[in-house]
């Protein structure tokens, strides 16, 4: 008699597939993202992210208590000025609110973890991520003013810095300061693999960051293109990189797995803003079970191969686990 091989005998009850799961999702694998914004006792619902706010820097220390208290390790701090002007000074601005909540937060809770978003499409007036030269982005010029707002961000204590704005080798410009600024302890946690995505809109309406003219097409990565982002990620390795970040994640659990399987280091997934709202709009249509799908979309991307995931559901996720 032949044998009969039966798989389903190790899902017939709860505690057999707990015994037998491959893929394990903790609080400890996720990232907050917060966006701060001036001012004092502000916390005012972003509409395109429900449940998640502008804050500033004395709200968003409560905030990153409830994230500490929850077993979250990390928080990646967005800012939006006071002011905008054509080169994003605000962005190094030490009296600005990224720089002012990192100091609090950290004196407040010296062992959760800081990561601060190093850009400048908040901060311009023009709203694209360097120096512009007629209609287009400068990328050499723009490397010293991202190295400065990294610069501020550790004088301030952060524990990372998190590059986002696509410019080629904005990686060693920033290593290269913080080392010589005795700041050689921070890391570089780098948007290597980020891509021209469809994804963002949610977020450019919540950091007040869409360009005023064209795109970001001629710096952000075309989501057709795979072995560009090896590519991308092994500059940013050379360059002194300590973590890779895939963005956005769901779209691209491909990506994360190409980078898990060819690099050594640490991978971010970043379920980013769209995939965020998503899931908000189905669920406030009761067409979704919204803490089933959120846990099972956060697995994936851990199964996938990232190490940590950057994700407006964490607080939620947590709960939910």
């Amino acid at each position: 008699m032949a044998i009969v091989q039966r798989p389903r005998r190790l899902r017939v009850s709860g505690g057999i597939r707990s015994m037998v799961r491959e893929t394990a999702l903790a609080a400890a694998d996720l990232i907050y993202p917060v966006f701060v914004v001036p001012g004092s006792k502000v916390k005012k619902e972003i509409a395109s992210l429900p449940g998640n706010y502008h804050l500033s820097p004395d709200m968003a220390v409560d905030i990153a208590k409830a994230v500490y208290a929850a077993g979250i390790p990390a928080i990646l701090v967005f800012g939006l000025p006071e002011y905008k002007d054509e080169r994003g000074s605000s962005a190094w601005d030490m009296n600005s609110p990224v720089q002012q909540a990192v100091m609090a937060i950290k004196q407040a809770l010296p062992e959760l973890v800081v990561i601060t978003d190093v850009c400048l499409c908040q901060y311009t007036d023009h709203g694209h991520c360097g120096l512009l030269n007629g209609d287009k982005v400068d990328n050499d010029p723009t490397l010293p003013l991202l190295a400065a707002v990294a610069h501020s961000h550790a004088q301030a204590g952060a524990d990372m810095v998190a590059p986002s704005d696509m410019m080629d080798g904005r990686v060693a410009a920033i290593r290269e300061l913080l080392d010589r600024s005795d700041c050689s302890d921070v890391s570089i946690m780098s948007y290597s693999a980020k891509y021209a995505s469809g994804y963002y809109g949610p977020f450019r309406d919540a950091a007040d960051s869409s360009p005023q003219f064209g795109d970001r097409r001629a710096y952000q990565m075309d989501p057709a293109n795979s072995r560009e982002a090896l590519k991308e990620v092994a500059l940013d390795v050379a360059e002194g990189a300590d973590i890779v970040i895939v963005k956005p994640a769901l779209a691209y659990l491909d990506i994360v797995r190409q980078v898990k399987d060819k690099f050594l280091l640490p991978v971010a997934a970043y379920n980013v803003s769209g995939e965020y709202a998503m899931v908000k709009a189905a669920a406030a249509q009761g067409l979704i079970d919204e803490p089933r799908l959120v846990i099972e979309t956060l697995t994936s991307m851990k199964r996938a191969g990232a190490d940590t995931i950057i994700t407006y559901h964490a607080l939620d996720a947590v709960r939910w686990l």
